[in-house]
């Protein structure tokens, strides 16, 4: 159904007038204008990456519909709408569908740590209740808990469960849950460093951090997996991979929202319990920035 590239998009905040930091709508819709001319195959607005923990229910229903109505149907929107309260990702989910998102992607439950039928049960009860195409997303780094492969084919047999993004970077998880799936069912890379041997496996594509700031090379690598030009996928690659392990120094999204702030694109704040790059951290984010190497696109740092 998705496939390719598709960018988990940060969200950039200014200060207004009452000296409070609000989603900054022109910056979003720059660096959305500046993905889809990259070529990016899909946008994820409002997850992790997008600081959707900080986000309000309004400020998380306006960046789903900022991001529908100016793409305005040139490149598909998988909306987040995961929380670790099922009533609540209902919610956010027949939000996402009300205000035309393609797609819905949905974290497994985090803190309350539930067994395997809690999250089979969690993650059907959202696909019951709201007829969108739902991916799930299995990150045990955040929730502390992994959609075993058996739970991931369960819910796999659910006509409106189209997929998973997985953020395991285990391959050997990885290949045990795609033997027990269908071939319909779609995988999404959510480790950007483990793109290239995910899609030589079958997955579909990449749900990206590092796109934000390497789109076009990304791209590049998605692109030649599909056309069997392994060759260029390693290239690709291997020039991502130094950028890839610098987008995770700290956690996701502080360092992406830093080399946004260094290109010139945003300002780079972050909502609090989230605080600014290391000194240290920016300069090795910054040298790795210079050093990237790539045929398809250039890093130029304001």
């Amino acid at each position: 159904m998705f496939q390719g590239t598709m960018t988990a998009l940060v969200t950039p905040f200014k200060e207004n007038n009452d000296h409070q930091w609000v989603v900054d709508e022109d910056a979003y819709c720059a660096h959305l204008d500046r993905q889809m001319e990259a070529g990016i195959d899909a946008f994820i607005p409002a997850g992790t990456t997008g600081e959707a923990a900080t986000l309000s229910f309004d400020e998380h229903k306006r960046l789903i519909d900022m991001t529908v109505q100016h793409v305005h149907g040139r490149v598909p929107v998988i909306a987040g709408t995961g929380s670790n309260n099922t009533a609540e990702s209902i919610a956010l989910t027949q939000a996402a569908k009300s205000l035309g998102a393609d797609a819905a992607l949905l974290i497994s439950p985090y803190y309350n740590k539930p067994m395997q039928e809690g999250i089979y049960q969690h993650y059907k009860a959202v696909a019951d209740a709201v007829h969108l195409p739902q991916i799930l997303y299995n990150v045990p780094g955040r929730t502390h808990s992994n959609i075993e492969p058996e739970t991931t084919a369960r819910l796999a047999k659910h006509p409106h469960i189209v997929g998973i993004k997985d953020a395991t970077s285990d391959l050997a998880h990885l290949t045990r849950t795609m033997m027990q799936c269908p071939d319909s069912f779609e995988f999404y890379s959510g480790d950007d460093a483990t793109t290239l041997p995910f899609l030589f496996l079958g997955g579909s594509g990449v749900i990206s951090v590092v796109s934000n700031v390497a789109p076009k090379t990304m791209k590049k690598l998605t692109t030649s997996m599909q056309a069997n030009d392994f060759t260029a996928a390693k290239k690709a690659h291997f020039s991502l991979q130094d950028l890839s392990d610098a987008m995770f120094i700290q956690s996701n999204p502080i360092p992406v929202k830093a080399a946004c702030a260094l290109l010139g694109w945003m300002n780079g704040t972050l909502r609090l319990p989230l605080t600014s790059l290391h000194a240290d951290d920016t300069k090795r984010l910054t040298a790795t920035m210079r050093a990237f190497q790539s045929t398809e696109e250039k890093l130029v740092l304001a």
